[in-house]
């Protein structure tokens, strides 16, 4: 299974930016795919999941400003993101999990400063 995001960059605060997933070598749509993030000194958090059932779940700090998306034809992960604040600075990583084990990209920087 290999992953890969895009999508990242530079935004002020109140911009948005849509990241994409790739995923490759899995079935996909029995997959279940979230995105997480990690800020410079800080541990990895979770950010937002949806199941092949397209039921969503999201942090406290992504409600309401992100939406997680999935399209089982292109085997793509999207995580829709607006209202951008300072604090969403962060490397943004997106997860699969087949079968009971997890993968993770490499990962995609997002930087919100003005």
């Amino acid at each position: 299974v290999q992953l890969q995001a895009s999508g990242g960059g530079l935004v002020q605060p109140g911009g948005f930016l849509r990241l994409s997933c790739a995923a490759s070598g899995t079935s996909f749509s029995r997959d279940i795919l979230s995105w997480h993030r990690q800020a410079p000194g800080k541990q990895r958090e979770f950010v937002a999941f949806i199941t092949s059932g397209y039921i969503t779940n999201y942090a406290e700090s992504a409600k309401g400003r992100f939406t997680i998306s999935r399209d089982n034809a292109k085997n793509t992960v999207d995580l829709q993101m607006n209202s951008l604040k300072p604090e969403d600075t962060a490397v943004y990583y997106c997860k699969l999990g087949h079968l009971g084990r997890d993968y993770w990209g490499h990962g995609t920087q997002v930087t919100v400063s003005s």
